[in-house]
């Protein structure tokens, strides 16, 4: 009886990790390798203090993120500041299970809460914002992870790419492995991350984002990117035709307090 047992179990424990080994192969990297990212854009009242917005990320929802293991969250304005002004969060988790389980520690932390304590108390006739609006991203199997870059003044670009469906997104991110990232790094329009949106508005779309010194970097680097032989050949392929309906790109640039 025992015998049948330990066979019972190592056979489960061989069949569990080959279906592991199989997936990964599969799809180059298994789902739980890869980085799950939450964005949120926050439109701001027009008269309203921004400053309050920013005292919560600053002194109560970062330090607690951190202390549940996110390790880098970005803050972004935008560089061309719009009315009314916008302000975005990047949160970057180690996977969905990180998503779910440090969100639910930090609502009953104690120190997150009396942190929290001046933003909650916003009255209702005075809020910050009117809205903010949040998207989920998971990392693209040749991008599993954030790269963030080094400090010091910089621009970020956010890129969205929309499809006709979701067989087009699909075939935009093949594009992508299949030779976009070594182009960017000659280019020199470093990524940030790149993510396929898995929950959210305006659905199917990836979302992805890029960083240069400044705005004549960037202008350069895209020229550059699309003189690309690889390129050329790459966008030529009949297998990456109709994979984008609209492309929509936001310039910004980090908060000083910004982990990104």
């Amino acid at each position: 009886m025992q015998r049948r047992k330990f066979l019972q179990s190592s056979l489960a424990v061989t069949a569990g990790m080959t279906l592991a080994v199989n997936q990964a192969d599969a799809g180059g990297r298994s789902s739980a390798q890869k980085e799950v990212y939450e964005w949120r854009e926050y439109e701001m009242r027009f008269g309203s203090d921004q400053g309050q917005l920013e005292d919560y990320f600053k002194t109560a929802l970062i330090p607690a993120l951190n202390q549940y293991g996110v390790k880098k969250v970005g803050v972004f304005r935008e560089w061309s500041p719009s009315e009314p002004a916008r302000i975005y969060l990047l949160v970057p988790y180690a996977s969905l299970d990180h998503y779910l389980s440090a969100n639910t520690k930090i609502k009953t932390d104690a120190g997150y809460i009396k942190n929290s304590a001046a933003y909650d108390s916003i009255p209702a006739d005075k809020p910050v914002y009117n809205r903010f609006g949040s998207s989920l991203m998971i990392a693209f199997d040749g991008f599993p992870a954030m790269v963030a870059p080094p400090g010091g003044s910089r621009i970020f670009e956010l890129r969205t790419y929309e499809g006709y469906s979701e067989d087009a997104v699909r075939r935009k991110i093949k594009m992508f492995h299949d030779g976009e990232f070594p182009i960017f790094n000659r280019a020199k329009l470093n990524p940030v991350f790149c993510g396929e949106v898995i929950a959210g508005d305006r659905q199917p779309r990836l979302t992805y984002m890029i960083t240069c010194n400044n705005m004549e970097e960037r202008n350069k680097g895209w020229s550059a990117f699309i003189s690309d032989p690889a390129w050329k050949k790459l966008v030529a392929d009949p297998q990456y035709a109709n994979t984008i309906s609209k492309i929509s790109n936001t310039f910004l640039i980090p908060t000083a307090y910004s982990q990104v």
